[in-house]
């Protein structure tokens, strides 16, 4: 095995982690959730969702 064999496995081995970030990403089961994070910018703040308070409060 020489150089060029290893720099083949890793350009392989690149692409199925880029193919499996692609699938993670546009997975149909996260769309609500990057959609909601999506519009985080222009929520103002009396529309947060009451799961993001503060739990520090004691």
């Amino acid at each position: 095995m020489d150089i060029n064999d290893v720099r083949g496995l890793g350009s392989i081995f690149a692409l199925i982690a880029f193919l499996a970030v692609l699938w993670w990403a546009y997975g149909p089961q996260r769309k609500n959730r990057f959609e909601d994070d999506g519009d985080i910018p222009f929520r103002e703040e009396d529309d947060a969702p009451a799961h993001n308070e503060n739990k520090r409060s004691k």
